[in-house]
């Protein structure tokens, strides 16, 4: 692995724990709102029947589920995140719907205890939803997904967009105020322009199509946007430390910057997520193209 120091290391602890503390709301409080990606995601993956399937950062295993039902009895998915929490309850998940073709394990996506691609080893197809941002080198993780894909495999990766086009994105800015939190500090970077396939063409991964994807985050009141903000994302380690006077103030604070998107006693909080589909190529098909 690439890039590995003292930030690094911090970094990933970071998500790890946190990670694990945001499991239990994470399901509950995103589930919903994610869901029209989730299915676009799938939509443009298209796992086929037989398929071997890859989920990085795979969460409580919601697309991880999907793209099990879709493969079928004679495919696979293998779905990998840094957090043990989150494994645990995708793993459970699937045992509760009877997908026996989806298996879980808490992996680093930066260094995938997996084989290299090859007859008997590999993936057809990789997912990865909103989970780039926290890979404290994105590249490493892009390098490995492109090891683990056979020959022509493809990958459908999900970010966040635009930091402006996300209106959820002043949570950052009000928990390092209570806390240096060392959050994602380049979270949005990969959203910008054309920043994710110059990095998926720089490690070999074709960008067959890039789009952008508005959408709007909807909860039902004030109490939901705030424990899918705070308890069940990515600030949830700094959350889990605050005292009741912090968590008041915070949350008075953050709910004054989506004020503008209220919608009756809920909210409509804008969001952007960057999509790309991109492919495995091989250094003989660079060649042949010049």
């Amino acid at each position: 692995m690439t890039g590995v120091n003292a930030d690094d290391r911090l970094q990933r602890r970071i998500q790890r724990y946190g990670w694990d503390r945001a499991a239990e709301a994470y399901a509950r409080h995103w589930h919903g709102p994610l869901a029209g990606l989730q299915d676009e995601l799938l939509a443009l993956a298209a796992p086929a029947q037989g398929e071997a399937v890859l989920d990085v950062a795979c969460g409580p295993g919601l697309l991880s589920a999907a793209a099990a039902r879709a493969v079928g009895s004679t495919g696979r998915v293998l779905g990998v995140d840094l957090s043990e929490a989150m494994v645990k309850a995708a793993r459970q998940q699937a045992e509760a719907f009877g997908l026996v073709q989806a298996g879980f394990a808490r992996m680093d996506a930066e260094q995938l205890a997996l084989p290299d691609a090859g007859v008997d080893a590999g993936f057809d197809l990789a997912l990865c939803c909103l989970g780039l941002m926290y890979v404290p080198d994105p590249a490493a993780a892009l390098r490995e997904l492109h090891r683990v894909l056979r020959p022509g495999g493809r990958a459908v990766l999900a970010v966040w967009g635009e930091r402006v086009r996300c209106g959820w994105a002043p949570l950052f800015g009000i928990v390092d105020v209570e806390v240096r939190s060392e959050v994602c500090p380049l979270f949005f970077s990969l959203g910008q322009g054309d920043a994710l396939a110059r990095l998926c063409a720089s490690v070999g991964l074709q960008v067959s199509l890039q789009r952008r994807r508005s959408d709007a985050l909807r909860y039902p009141d004030a109490d939901a946007a705030c424990a899918a903000a705070f308890a069940g994302g990515p600030v949830a380690l700094a959350w889990s430390r605050f005292d009741a006077e912090t968590r008041t103030r915070v949350q008075g604070r953050y709910l004054d910057a989506i004020k503008p998107w209220a919608d009756g006693s809920g909210y409509r909080v804008p969001a952007e997520y960057l999509i790309a589909v991109v492919r495995r190529v091989e250094a003989r098909e660079k060649a042949g193209r010049k």
